[in-house]
């Protein structure tokens, strides 16, 4: 069938009939040549919508689908197959044609946007002649790659699979962990060419039903033409996003999104994206790793530490060499210092350009081994930056001890678990640095005042962003510096419950 102009007068479709905006959208009507006429002139140069005719007891019907979402071979069987149904076609009993398709869920409309909608979601509508309702029988199906273990989240012991791009596999992935009929869902649409299918979930007994009505709010207001990452969304929705802190967490883990639903937060999913929002979210929370929970609570604490640790060396450690060098030198061992003006007696630059320099320089070869193949990227990565760092301390460019200052600054940035953080921390160390030239230890100290003073004025969703230390809450810190056993974790309603009374029954037991 070719496409052609629609006959049907005074009805046009326009961005805001497909996006659900404006409530006065067409009706299927009973003439299957004036619905197909208007179809087929909507999807003019659309040649994945495939427009199959069939005649089924003498009455003409038409199958409509986008191709490669649906199985071709599949189609007539499930769907005009089922249509054979002599009572079906004189007594429209959609109940019995339920019963008769075993499996596939069939919903009717007489709503020509819904028809629409539904084939670019990908599934099957079929139009039948002197009818004014059209069929929809869930057939999506489609390309795509199976659930697999997240390369950017990767742990030693847990579990090992990932959301992947598909919403619906990636509700199951999180039905499979909560079997409670409390876990809900609010479905929405995004993207006004997109129209990308968002999921919130939540459990409805442990969530704040405050944040949730803030949530959706904030959804509604959006208003853009196409949704293809998460980032769209966490811009749009967090509360300060001038700040260079990421205030919404994502991830791609399960595990990690069904511990935040247990503690009463709300997880985002988006079509077509495999990794999640999850909201409200503090500090402390991206400096987390879902593996501190699969670990005795010993090592989990220690690793806590050094990740800590890291987070300083990632902020403070280039300007601390440039403070100490350049003014504080009092402050360095005599030994040390002697060592340190030799290797600076060749070097020409000062050093807050050298230390610009090395980390510029750094920074360049990461990135170029994230862009590269994955066989050579990493390989090009490393071996560059002992090459470059070689050869620019035998060139006299810059000083060894800048060399092993990058580099351990590089290696702390990596050992921090969430990447979005990570990416703050590195790019607020250069205005650091940048103080540290111009006034030392002293510009040091105001740029950490201004940084913590920000830290502690924001929110997410109306949550402090420093929470338990900003408001002081001494019971939450029972799992931010460190992570005490699952036991002492409890807050019981009764004091017989109470996490001493707990350990001491157990140790009478023994």
């Amino acid at each position: 069938m070719s496409g052609s102009k629609s006959p049907i007068k005074n009805q046009t479709i326009s961005e805001n009939n497909l996006s659900g905006e404006n409530e006065s959208s067409p009706f299927v009507y009973a003439s299957l040549t004036n619905n197909l006429s208007y179809l087929q002139s909507l999807f003019q140069n659309c040649p994945d919508v495939v427009f199959k005719p069939y005649v089924v007891e003498s009455t003409s019907t038409c199958l409509i689908y986008l191709n490669g979402f649906v199985n071709d071979e599949s189609i007539p069987l499930q769907v005009i197959k089922k249509l054979l149904s002599k009572d079906f076609m004189e007594q429209y009993d959609l109940s019995h044609l339920e019963e008769r398709m075993y499996t596939t869920p069939i919903n009717e409309t007489n709503e020509m946007n819904k028809v629409v909608s539904e084939v670019l979601n990908g599934h099957s509508v079929v139009l039948i002649d002197e009818r004014d309702k059209a069929l929809i029988f869930k057939t999506k199906g489609g390309a795509y790659r199976q659930v697999s273990e997240p390369s950017s989240e990767s742990v030693i012991r847990g579990s090992k699979d990932g959301f992947i791009e598909n919403i619906s596999t990636n509700i199951v992935l999180i039905r499979q962990k909560i079997r409670s009929p409390r876990l809900k869902i609010i479905q929405k649409k995004l993207g006004t060419q997109t129209q990308t299918s968002v999921a919130l979930v939540y459990l409805d007994h442990l969530v704040n039903q405050e944040i949730l009505k803030e949530l959706q709010k904030r959804l509604d207001l959006i208003d853009i033409d196409g949704i293809l990452e998460s980032e769209y969304v966490e811009e749009f929705i967090e509360d300060s996003p001038l700040s260079p802190f990421p205030q919404i967490q994502n991830t791609e883990r399960p595990d990690t999104s069904v511990a935040s639903l247990l503690e009463g937060r709300i997880t985002i999913l988006l079509d077509g994206v495999p990794s999640v929002l999850i909201v409200p979210t503090t500090f402390w929370q991206l400096l987390q790793s879902s593996e501190d929970y699969y670990h005795r609570f010993y090592f989990s604490t220690f690793i806590r530490i050094i990740r800590y640790f890291s987070v300083l060396i990632t902020l403070l450690l280039p300007a601390m060499y440039i403070a100490l060098s350049t003014y504080q030198i009092e402050l360095i061992p005599t030994d040390m210092l002697l060592t340190l003006m030799a290797s600076h007696e060749k070097v020409p630059l000062p050093a807050l350009l050298e230390a610009i320099t090395m980390e510029v320089t750094f920074e360049a070869l990461r990135e170029a081994g994230v862009r590269l193949p994955r066989l050579v990227g990493q390989t090009v990565s490393i071996l560059g930056a002992i090459v470059i760092g070689t050869a620019a301390v035998q060139a006299g460019i810059v000083s060894a001890p800048m060399v092993i200052v990058t580099s351990l600054t590089g290696i702390a940035a990596s050992i921090i678990p969430k990447a979005n953080i990570a990416d703050t921390l590195r790019l607020l160390r250069f205005p650091l640095m940048v103080l540290a030239g111009f006034l030392g230890l002293f510009g040091i100290s105001i740029g950490m005042v201004l940084l913590g003073s920000h830290l502690c004025s924001l929110k997410s969703f109306k949550t402090p962003f420093m929470t338990p230390f900003a408001p002081l809450s001494i019971r939450q810190q029972k799992d931010v510096l460190a992570r005490v056993p699952w036991w002492f974790m409890r807050q019981p309603q009764n004091k017989d419950a109470s996490p001493y009374r707990l350990f001491k029954r157990r140790r009478s037991n023994r």
